[in-house]
């Protein structure tokens, strides 16, 4: 590229020459030769300038470290990782039934919130019945059930100044069905942790007296805060203590259902004197 450019530039000093050659003198013919062998040497010493001082752009970029010399086409892009924060993957819960009888009311809780609690107020008289709740959960999970026997007062005493003024007697049983299998994957046994909250009368001789709220002693326990939650810990608790049929003598709604033989009925230590009871088991 550079010797075509100096023959150029001779060829247009050449024909530059000849015109001029036409309109001198001949004594300006002499010279002539000499001012021509100038402007070659001033044309050929720009030339040379012109190389020197252009950049070449091929040994530039050859320059460059190999390190930092990236084919972009060689790099691989970043994976994308899915976020599995929001929940358990697809097919992580099942769906679940929870059969419960009680003497003489209860809530249900599954994993800290309530699915259910018995229909027919405690208030009425001999409310006896059998719930069923369905819910949705993964395994595992925590089941809580707060229960309660009928009692008038604080005294523990239910139908106060009524012929058949007595103490009440509790009791509570439930089942919990895997409802695409049919099968029954847990039951109230011993196992079940317990906390009795209400205990009256403690004094049970007053269980005749005329004014049972002046005579007959109880405790009361502050319900734990977050007593449902998972994370609770219960360590402390008691076991459940079993008691028979004929212990507790379940009446309506107990027949409706048809309870697995590992389901049993559970209470606290006593069925009189407990009358509230918080029940916590952990399904896995």
């Amino acid at each position: 590229m550079t010797i075509f450019v100096l023959l150029l530039t001779i060829a247009g000093v050449a024909a530059a020459a000849g015109l001029l050659l036409m309109r001198v003198d001949h004594k300006l013919k002499r010279s002539l030769p000499l001012v021509l062998a100038a402007a070659l040497l001033a044309a050929s010493c720009g030339s040379d300038t012109s190389i020197a001082t252009t950049p070449d752009s091929t040994s530039s970029s050859a320059a460059v470290p190999a390190e930092e010399a990236v084919d972009s086409t060689d790099v691989e892009p970043s994976p994308i990782e899915a976020d599995t924060s929001s929940g358990d993957s697809a097919g992580g819960t099942s769906t679940f039934q929870i059969e419960v009888w009680a003497d003489n009311w209860m809530a249900v809780y599954i994993d800290g919130e309530l699915i259910g609690e018995d229909s027919v107020p405690i208030t009425t008289e001999r409310s006896f019945n059998a719930e069923v709740f369905t819910f949705e959960a993964a395994y595992p999970f925590t089941v809580a059930i707060e229960a309660k026997d009928f009692k008038e007062t604080d005294s523990g005493i239910e139908y106060i100044g009524e012929s058949n003024q007595q103490m009440g007697d509790g009791g509570m049983i439930a089942q919990i069905t895997d409802v695409t299998t049919g099968e029954v994957v847990a039951a109230t046994d011993s196992s079940w942790s317990t906390l009795v909250v209400h205990q009256a009368p403690l004094n049970t001789e007053c269980v005749r007296d005329t004014d049972p709220d002046a005579t007959c002693e109880f405790l009361i326990l502050d319900t734990p805060t977050d007593w449902v939650a998972v994370d609770f810990d219960d360590s402390a608790w008691a076991h459940a203590t079993v008691w028979s049929a004929a212990d507790v003598s379940p009446k309506d709604g107990y027949d409706e259902i048809s309870w697995d033989d590992t389901a049993q009925l559970i209470w606290g230590t006593d069925l009189e004197v407990d009358n509230t009871i918080l029940l916590r088991a952990t399904i896995s």
